[in-house]
């Protein structure tokens, strides 16, 4: 009997097998975890419970309000949403807290609350960051582990696809991978589930790797910015400004002023100026942009001058990517639209280890050649 070839195809099929078998719990439990952060936000948004505005009478002033909520501490920021609904503040924590302590502020009747503290939520979706991060390890020995798996994952989806097309590009031959045959025997269905649902959420996973791998590995973030020529992660890497002199202008100017160079409807949060920045910084959201994590971003100093102004989208091409990995990642990019898409990727990507390996028990098991005889003994 003449023996088969080992072409380039049976090759790529024994690197996806071996290198799925290899980290499939570990993407499994990436994966899931996750799934579950996806809708973190919202999940959490509902156990919560929202500060109820009267909506009586005329809205306070911003000024007013920044009074109000003065009485707690030294003001970090607010933000002024759009609509009827509870201001937010940052009073710096005494404790040394770095994102301060957060109290909504009802802008009619000026009462406010410290914002909903810890909940079992909280924890649980501690966990799962955690979980999906680091394996629950400590960061230094979980975070590196996590990145191997991811890039095994993506050359896992590379050679997926390389799998997917058939044999012979006949379009007769192309059709089983676009659809699940749910008549078949169980076998068939977990096969075309591993083949077809990794086919269709093949480019969002290669998406969330490609930015995934910013967290864990320097060298790889490195390596990103200078191929796009701007810095991934910049936190705090922008100019800095100085504004000499005492406050001449309050809240509502700076307000006023950020209104005026961006017209548009949207949140604001004004960051007030402290010991490491003695200058407003402005974010303001466009409510009526595909975007809802783009703002535009306006600095002023303590006299009222404007010291720099960014618009996202005249941003180079380049930057505006790379200020976006997180949403990138979370899909956050696109709001809700965009997160269910994640949701539903995730969910794919979870069940892709468990298909895989189903797939690779049914080929272990030998089949009797045809045409052997069962001799007596």
């Amino acid at each position: 009997m003449k023996k088969k070839k080992y072409t380039i195809r049976k090759f790529i099929n024994d690197i996806h097998l071996w290198l799925g078998l290899a980290s499939g719990i570990i993407l499994f439990l990436v994966c899931l975890s996750g799934t579950l952060l996806v809708f973190e936000k919202e999940i959490k948004s509902i156990y919560a419970q929202e500060m109820p505005v009267s909506a009586e009478g005329s809205k306070m002033t911003i000024d007013e309000v920044v009074s109000a909520v003065s009485a707690e501490g030294e003001l970090m920021s607010i933000t002024v949403p759009e609509g009827d609904k509870a201001y937010e503040a940052r009073i710096k924590d005494p404790e040394g807290g770095r994102r301060g302590k957060a109290f909504e502020i009802d802008p009619y009747s000026g009462d406010y609350r410290e914002a909903n503290g810890e909940t079992p939520l909280d924890e649980f979706f501690w966990t799962m960051f955690r979980l999906h991060r680091w394996l629950l390890f400590d960061s230094s020995i979980g975070r590196p582990i996590v990145g191997i798996a991811t890039i095994i994952f993506f050359f896992l989806s590379l050679s997926g696809i390389v799998l997917w097309f058939p044999k012979k590009m006949k379009w007769k031959n192309f059709k089983p991978g676009f659809k699940i045959k749910f008549s078949a025997k169980w076998k068939r269905i977990n096969h075309d589930l591993h083949n077809t649902l990794g086919f269709y959420s093949c480019i969002f996973l290669v998406i969330m790797i490609l930015t995934g791998l910013c967290w864990s590995f320097e060298w790889y973030r490195d390596a990103g910015s200078a191929v796009m020529g701007s810095k991934i992660f910049n936190r705090g890497g922008g100019p800095e400004f100085a504004s000499e002199g005492a406050r001449e202008v309050s809240a509502e100017d700076v307000l006023i002023i950020a209104n005026g160079e961006f017209p548009h409807e949207g949140e604001v949060t004004i960051s007030f100026p402290n010991d490491e920045s003695g200058v407003f910084q402005i974010r303001k959201y466009n409510s009526s942009s595909l975007s809802p994590v783009i703002s535009d971003k306006l600095v002023i100093d303590q006299q009222g001058k404007i010291l720099n102004k960014e618009i996202f989208n005249d941003k180079p091409l380049n930057e505006r990517i790379t200020s976006l990995i997180k949403p990138l990642h979370t899909g956050e990019i696109f709001g809700l639209t965009s997160k269910i898409i994640y949701f539903i990727a995730c969910l794919i990507a979870t069940s892709l280890p468990v298909t895989g390996t189903f797939i690779w028990i049914n080929k272990m098991k030998k089949k009797p050649r045809k045409g052997k005889i069962k001799t007596a003994a």
